[in-house]
């Protein structure tokens, strides 16, 4: 339904996580009975989670550790990583910056270019520890270094930046053709973000097996506010759930629709996958975990921008192990630990016994949700509060 902005332009209503409900059926099941697996490619995950592709969440060794607990750890192959032989000095140095000086020192470390000989490295170790590697590039910087990536044993590429289309116009360079590009890619790959049907439907139509749904949703960026642009999570991941639908019609080739960012709590992750969503990448819940190379801060990949920086580094606290946040036990009440059994959960209270029975969940507009009958949680600055 569209809503009349001012007598020249109207606009759709959308939603965010925080302003619906999922509605349980007339059936529940066990637990220990829900399905919460997926597959990307020909990779099976026995958690539907992709770890972010920022420099505070993902380093080799919390790649290695999500492929143990059975999701995936996304490499940002223009980060720190690859810029730096001793990384974790640089990450120290992060974590000890004051909040006024952040961005600014920031921009100085990551003038330091990217170095090709360290990106193979990074996915060697990756690889020699048995695990998945999955990296990102953005799309300035894909052509240049793919062919070296996939040398050292790259499995899965995404091609990741603020906003991808598949039709992007360029009057001073010869801009990336993803319609040409990912058809003849040896290894399988994920694009994103955007957060419109349309969109979502020409990302599909390159062959990419995932798209990444969200402009400005993390929890680090401030896309939203710098440029003004983006759409509600739960809106956009619908949105590009009726673009699958029509992918898959036309074509018969199913692409995952990977929910990227706004995702904090186990409910949030249930909502996202109600709402359509087959996976979902996050950061900030994972810069959270002991493992994570951040040391309790996040920060995005457009954070340290020359020019126009479009995010902030945020401090998120060392609470827990990457297990207990993931899978559990959860020893706090607020849905931040043991996402995954969260998850479980809803889908065996809603009665759907997997992924995909769970995204025909009836999904309610609920602005309420958070705080009907919550008056002393929030005064008391607990649970939901």
């Amino acid at each position: 339904m569209e809503i009349e902005i001012g007598k020249g332009k109207v606009g759709r209503r959308a939603y965010g996580f925080d302003e619906i409900a999922i509605v349980p059926s007339r059936r529940t099941r066990d637990p220990e009975d829900i399905d919460i697996s997926a597959n990307i490619a020909s990779h099976h995950l026995s958690i539907p989670i992709l770890a972010s592709a920022m420099d505070g969440v993902v380093d080799v060794k919390m790649a290695v550790e999500m492929d143990r607990i059975g999701g995936m750890a996304v490499l940002n192959l223009e980060g720190i990583q690859s810029r730096y032989d001793n990384a974790d000095e640089l990450l120290e140095k992060i974590a000890g910056f004051n909040d006024r000086e952040a961005t600014l020192k920031m921009q100085e470390i990551y003038k330091e270019p990217v170095k090709v000989e360290l990106m193979q490295k990074r996915i060697r170790q990756i690889k020699e520890k048995g695990a998945t590697a999955i990296a990102s590039l953005t799309p300035q910087k894909v052509q240049k270094y793919y062919k070296a990536a996939i040398e050292a044993g790259l499995d899965i590429l995404v091609i990741q930046g603020t906003v991808i289309s598949a039709e992007h116009v360029s009057s001073t360079r010869e801009p990336l053709d993803l319609k040409q590009f990912i058809p003849e890619c040896p290894v399988p790959v994920i694009v994103g973000g955007c957060c419109s049907f349309s969109t979502a439907l020409h990302l599909m139509r390159t062959g990419a097996v995932g798209i990444l749904i969200g402009v400005g949703p993390g929890a680090a960026c401030t896309t939203r506010q710098v440029l003004g642009i983006g759409v509600p999570q739960a809106t956009a991941i619908a949105d590009a759930a009726a673009a699958r639908s029509r992918h898959l019609d036309e074509t018969g080739q199913y692409v995952q629709v990977i929910a990227d960012g706004g995702m904090r709590t186990g409910g949030d992750l249930a909502k996202a996958i109600a709402c359509g969503a087959d996976m979902i990448m996050i950061g900030s819940p994972l810069s959270r975990s002991k493992e994570a190379p951040g040391r309790g801060y996040h920060w995005g990949m457009a954070t340290f921008h020359p020019e126009l920086p479009r995010g902030a580094r945020v401090k998120t606290d060392v609470v827990a192990s990457l297990e207990e946040i993931l899978i559990g036990p959860a020893h706090e009440n607020d849905g931040t630990l043991n996402l995954c059994g969260a998850l479980r959960t809803s889908m065996a209270t809603c009665g759907y016994l997997n992924i995909k029975e769970f995204q025909k969940a009836e999904i309610m507009v609920a602005p309420s949700i958070k705080t009907e009958g919550k008056f002393h949680q929030q005064s008391q600055k607990i649970g939901m509060g």
